[in-house]
């Protein structure tokens, strides 16, 4: 008998930084329909799928509602899952209010930490990217801030759509000043070749909107860039690890 379909893939792929919820509703539809496309390919020949967080430019869960919108792509998530393609969603900064929908309605697995796992007997660290400015001790408090649990209660008292326009403004302000951040970039790499001193393969990050692939030492580093302009991913077949732009 021919093995199945699931059985002869041996591809995990990566993406991150959407921030779907951006731009205009005409932007967004057509990234939300070239991430859609980008994961039918993955359905074919795909085993795993990570996404490094910031899927979304905002994204906050209420006990019974969620933000509006995004149905193509929750679709498509789903046909992943029952397809029997593992789904791991590690939330960014954007997007780390995260709760139970993910779990509960999609079948994705959800990280709020950084992931150590073994692929294809190759270890690898996947990390959102932030917090890693040696200098930025004001983002990793404010990062503690937002992750406190009292923290998120009080912002859950805020009307949905109050809280998603304080949100959005937020977003497009830091935007305007930061663009690509570049200027992570070197710290970004002196975190992946420490973490490859002590004993990792392939390190994958997202957050700074610059794809790159740079080898260091004995592993690789990968930063996924975006899907706002670059419209990058990365792809595992076990031998080696690519980055690549869809078009």
């Amino acid at each position: 008998m021919a093995p199945s379909r699931r059985a002869r893939s041996r591809k995990v792929y990566f993406f991150s930084d959407a921030h779907l919820g951006l731009g205009t509703n005409q932007e967004e539809m057509e990234k939300e329909e070239r991430v859609v496309d980008f994961l039918s390919m993955v359905e074919k020949d795909g085993e795993e799928l990570f996404i490094v967080g910031d899927l979304f430019d905002f994204w906050f869960e209420y006990r019974s509602v969620v933000p509006k919108g995004f149905f193509r792509l929750f679709t498509k998530i789903s046909d992943l899952t029952r397809n029997g393609i593992q789904v791991t969603f590690l939330a960014g900064n954007h997007d780390f209010w995260l709760k139970g929908y993910f779990r509960e309605a999609l079948g994705v697995q959800v990280f709020l930490e950084p992931i150590d796992r073994i692929i294809f007997g190759k270890r690898f660290l996947i990390h959102h990217g932030d917090g890693l400015l040696k200098n930025d001790t004001g983002y990793r408090i404010l990062k503690s801030v937002l992750r406190n649990r009292a923290s998120i209660f009080l912002f859950s008292l805020i009307h949905p759509d109050i809280a998603g326009a304080i949100a959005r403004w937020s977003s497009r302000k830091s935007r305007q000043h930061t663009g690509k951040r570049s200027f992570e970039q070197n710290d970004m790499v002196e975190f992946a070749k420490q973490k490859i001193r002590e004993g990792f393969d392939v390190v994958v990050m997202g957050h700074n909107h610059i794809p790159i692939r740079q080898q260091l030492h004995s592993g690789v580093y990968v930063n996924l860039g975006d899907w706002i302009t670059e419209n990058s991913y990365a792809v595992f077949d076990g031998k080696k690890m690519e980055l690549k732009h869809w078009s």
